[in-house]
């Protein structure tokens, strides 16, 4: 058994329409149809029978929703060796990744059709994240498949950006028994090992999942490191053929981080008289560097069959997370050259639960069949934050040119100002959808209703004297989808969707509170997916506006100005397409026009960090019965450097390439032993993003990667 083969993942599952009953998943990457004519391959249950469609929490597939939905599956995520969630979505259109470039990888930070993202889902429950600096990253050795839902989601998700969500499929216990272990060591001095273990227990109705990693590297900045020990085990209990209980843990360890200092444009993006700057550049200190990050997600699902029309899916996880930062950031130069700085750190804790549960009719009147689905959801995520800050004149400036990074001894440092919050977060949302399949047309519509709640209560110590304040902050929000498509005999599917979100907006740093944020987009396009699988295409036009959206303050790189809208409408194309039984292709192509279009300050502008135009190819080859060589391509194009777009960050095309080599194509003593080198950035392209002009990074140096794997 492949264990990265999911294209094979819904076939058996889904209750399909015609069309889609002729489909390989959504998209199925051609490889996977070229790779089906070789060899015949047992359609096995990869997702689990608890897997729902991230964009209807049903079991109809993703051709079958009137709104773009881009599907990951596990054979592209090993093919490119992605070490975060960040690089798993890099050839997605409408997603720009590495925000804040290839040194920083503590966060899952993107931005999706333009708007920024930051709380992710993991197996449809959202990831808890306390808006400072505590975000629980998955790891991609735990994922089987990931799922990029466009567009405003709220109806079925609540609290999140308009762009769209990123929802992380994990691995699931399998029926069949199937072992891997994997060592890999690449250009930056990795250590790497890991298990990935599944089976049935004996004559039990249980099966297993356990996945574990141990991870060591140098960061690209400076003499940073990086550091990751993951253990994730999970259970399948049989309890009836009406009944499944699945119990998951994952607990994750990262000692070290790389780090988190910006560079400041001038020597970096931008000329400067005084030098130039290099991608390893490092503007902190070593001596206090630390991110030490510690998580631990305890899980389950319970399906139940209650008829054979109506059936029962409660999902809950509590998460307990905790981390302690020691960080730096640097203020305005006289000349350019030298930087003062300060020395900051937090120390946070957070304890969260997560709960869904939905109960899914298939019901049939006439001629339309009707996938109806209610559901409840609530969290709530219970943080304590304390913040200190040495404020000026404490720690040494630093040249930036010419750095020293250890001028200081922590024990010396004073702190000026403290902050201690203890912050509270409730939401329940209440929805209902329902999805209809009639003749060939799809009919969807849905609507939830939301109460949100947050509570800080503040102590603040600075000068000497002290103070205390609380912030209480209630929302309600009513939102709606809609949409229809027409699925044509020859495969063709245009679709027309209206969608809505709702995002209650938090303080920034300066302690600014703001009103919630709303989302409506219109969305038409078109989904082709030939009936042999071999060719697919994906075609969105969208406009969505955002009602009171945050964008820089540009007199203040720390605070956030709430305008009236911003604007982004666009283009996003998918193609898939095989062109022979050994060679396949992958195509994208995204195009955001966005600017904020009602604002004092900054109307007319657009927000930083929004590439005009991004594209993407992917081209596999397979050489032999045991050797594929793959080549990629990614062009990112010019964004604005700053809220007031007085400068830009320029375009630039990065390439990629992957080999795989089978060992038993050498010798039959070497079954399930494979090979793999991979390089990201393999001209070492010197690319950059920008916040603002003190706030710059660099994107990822050349990386080279080699992977040995054996499967029992």
């Amino acid at each position: 058994m492949d264990m990265g083969c999911a294209r094979v993942q819904q076939v058996a599952r889904w209750r399909l329409s015609p069309l889609a009953m002729a489909v390989m998943g959504s998209l199925m990457l051609p490889s996977a149809y070229a790779e089906s004519q070789h060899t015949k391959m047992e359609t096995i249950q990869v997702l689990g029978d608890t897997y729902r469609n991230t964009a209807t929490k049903t079991v109809l597939a993703p051709e079958e929703t009137p709104q773009a939905v881009t599907v990951i599956d596990r054979e592209a995520i090993e093919q490119r060796q992605a070490s975060s969630l960040s690089e798993v979505v890099r050839y997605t259109p409408g997603v720009n990744t590495e925000l804040r470039g290839g040194a920083v990888t503590r966060l899952d930070l993107f931005n999706i059709r333009g708007f920024i993202n930051y709380q992710n889902f993991f197996d449809g429950l959202a990831v808890p994240y306390n808006t400072w600096n505590l975000q629980p990253q998955i790891d991609p050795i735990a994922i089987e498949q990931v799922e990029v839902f466009k567009g405003p989601t709220s109806v079925l998700y609540g609290n999140i950006p308009p762009g769209g969500m990123v929802n992380m499929i994990a691995k699931t216990p399998q029926q069949e028994a199937a072992h891997r272990v994997t060592m890999s060591t690449d250009s930056d001095a990795l250590r790497e090992v890991s298990v990935d273990s599944t089976g049935a227990i004996s004559d039990t109705p249980l099966a297993y999942r356990m996945v574990a990693l141990a991870r060591q590297k140098d960061g690209q900045a400076g003499d940073s490191e990086e550091e990751r020990y993951i253990i994730a085990p999970s259970l399948d209990w049989r309890v009836s053929p009406d009944t499944l209980v699945n119990v998951n843990l994952y607990y994750q360890a990262d000692p070290a981080a790389g780090i988190y200092t910006s560079l400041p444009a001038k020597g970096s993006v931008l000329h400067s008289d005084q030098g130039s700057l290099s991608s390893d550049s490092f503007s902190g200190d070593n001596n206090w560097n630390t991110y030490d990050r510690e998580f631990l997600m305890l899980g389950y699902k319970v399906q139940h069959q209650l008829s054979s029309n109506w059936s029962l899916l409660h999902s809950a996880r509590y998460t307990d997370a905790d981390l302690l930062q020691k960080n730096m950031y640097h203020q305005k130069s006289d000349d350019d050259r030298h930087y003062p700085r300060n020395a900051y750190l937090t120390d946070e804790t957070m304890a969260a639960w997560v709960v869904d549960t939905q109960l899914s009719g298939d019901l049939s009147w006439g001629a339309a069949q009707h996938y109806t689905l209610f559901g409840i959801d609530y969290q709530n995520m219970s943080s304590d934050v304390g913040y200190d800050d040495t404020l000026a004149n404490v720690v040494p400036d630093i040249d930036i040119f010419d750095p020293d990074n250890n001028q200081f001894n922590p024990d010396s440092l004073s702190f000026a100002y403290q902050e201690d919050h203890d912050i509270e977060v409730t939401q329940t949302g209440l929805y209902a959808q329902d999805q209809i399949l009639w003749n060939q047309w799809v009919l969807l519509a849905g609507a939830r209703y939301d109460e949100y709640e947050l509570n800080d209560d503040k102590q603040t110590l600075s000068g000497g004297a002290s103070s205390a304040s609380e912030k209480n902050i209630r929302h309600y929000n009513l939102a709606f989808r809609a949409g229809a498509m027409y699925q044509f005999d020859n495969g063709i599917s245009p679709y027309l969707s209206y969608s809505e979100s709702f995002e209650p907006t938090d303080m920034d740093n300066r302690g600014n509170v703001f009103d919630p944020s709303t989302g409506k987009q219109w969305e038409t396009g078109l989904k082709y997916l030939s009936l042999d699988g071999s060719t697919g295409v994906n075609v969105a036009l969208f406009e969505l506006k955002k009602q009171d959206a945050l964008v820089n303050d540009p007199n203040d790189s720390y605070a956030k100005i709430q305008t009236g809208e911003i604007r982004s409408r666009g283009i996003e194309v998918e193609f898939n397409h095989a062109l022979s039984l050994e060679t396949d292709v992958a195509l994208t192509y995204g195009y955001i026009d966005m600017e904020i279009t009602d604002d004092p300050n900054l109307e007319g502008k657009t927000p930083v960090w929004v590439p005009e135009q991004t594209a993407s190819a992917w081209l596999n080859h397979q050489v032999s019965a045991g050797t594929r060589v793959s080549v990629g391509a990614r062009y990112v194009g010019e964004s604005q450097g700053n809220a007031t777009n007085t400068f830009t960050v320029p375009d630039y095309t990065v390439f990629d390439t992957a080999v795989s080599y089978d060992l038993s194509q050498a010798s039959s003593s070497l079954s399930g032993a494979k090979v793999s080198l991979s390089a990201t950035n393999l001209f070492d392209k010197t690319t950059y993003s920008c916040f603002d002009d003190l706030n710059c990074w660099y994107g990822d140096e050349r990386n080279i990667k080699a992977k040995l794997s054996i499967d029992f």
